[in-house]
């Protein structure tokens, strides 16, 4: 289920994990299967809109997902991709869609492309939509072929991804990336713990960035829950845990642990509150004490927010 936003003005909820844990109907289901989300603000047909990028991936099948926020309707369209991996051709292609009458064209080169364990390629690739002869969202390293195939120009104001939802499945570690800063690189995120059945004792978890441990919490069992803000290249980023799942839920492996990133500091991010918004996922139901912060915080640190869901193999 994709995390919608309707607007460029409306916020984005980052409440705290245990609450968003209860929040974001329908993921706790431990057949979910691996994938990522990513929603970007691109400038389509003379609006800002919401274009959700969806990367699934099972046993089965591996398929992309673009959809594009109406501003007519509260259905947005969607333009699906089947990655069959037995058919070559599925991995390079041309579809086209139309959002409240404009014309969109979406194009995808994936077959040299490199995978690290997600659904969603690292390298070697390009999705491109394009819309007015503009590219307004381009995905991967290879830009120029992606601006030769489609014969567009570059948008005049780059879409930016300001959300990222990932499902991660392993033993006793997970990693993901994100990029706090779209100026700049991607980050390694990669969360280690020891509260595996064969060592139930003394659980302990590691939360490191770019290799450098940075959150190191022993007696797990007492702070499942919490929150630090770290430096990152002398950014501050917010870091909300929630793993009560991996200690308490029985069988082991029926839950998750939540994991949120979100850049600039706690006063700062209490400073940017909008009283006024609210916005829920997959409930109606609203806590006072969540919390919803401006998609246009330029001025405060990056708008970015990333929910890293870790499913544990036992």
């Amino acid at each position: 289920m994709a995390y919608r936003v309707p607007t460029r003005s409306q916020s984005v909820s980052s409440s705290q994990p245990n609450s968003l844990a209860q929040k974001l109907g329908g993921e706790d289901n431990k057949n979910a299967q691996s994938s990522v989300t990513c929603i970007y603000q691109t400038h389509i047909g003379g609006y800002w809109r919401n274009v959700t990028v969806l990367w699934n991936k099972n046993l089965m099948n591996h398929s992309l997902s673009i959809s594009v926020d109406s501003v007519e309707s509260s259905n947005p369209q969607t333009c699906k991709i089947d990655l069959k991996p037995w058919h070559f051709w599925a991995k390079k292609g041309y579809k086209t869609f139309q959002v409240d009458g404009n014309h969109l064209d979406a194009y995808w080169d994936l077959r040299s492309a490199k995978f690290a364990g997600s659904p969603e390629p690292n390298t070697d690739f390009y999705v491109a939509l394009v819309s007015e002869d503009e590219v307004v969202l381009l995905l991967g390293d290879y830009k120029k072929k992606a601006y030769k195939r489609t014969k567009s120009r570059p948008a005049l104001v780059d879409a930016i991804l300001f959300f990222k939802k990932e499902h991660v499945f392993g033993k006793k570690s997970f990693s993901t990336r994100a990029k706090f800063d779209y100026r700049k690189r991607d980050h390694d995120i990669v969360v280690e713990s020891s509260t595996s059945s064969s060592s139930p004792r003394d659980p302990e978890m590691w939360i490191s960035i770019d290799g450098i441990v940075l959150i190191h919490i022993k007696n797990l069992q007492w702070k499942f829950r919490g929150n630090e803000t770290v430096l990152v290249n002398k950014q501050p980023v917010q870091v909300f845990w929630d793993v009560y799942a991996w200690l308490f839920c029985n069988p082991p492996g029926s839950g998750y642990g939540l994991f949120i990133f979100k850049p600039g500091a706690i006063d700062d991010a209490e400073s940017d509150k909008d009283e006024g918004s609210s916005a829920c996922t997959g409930s109606s139901d609203c806590s006072d004490e969540s919390r919803y912060y401006s998609t246009l915080s330029h001025s405060k640190g990056s708008p970015f927010c990333l929910f890293l869901y870790a499913w544990k193999i036992e």
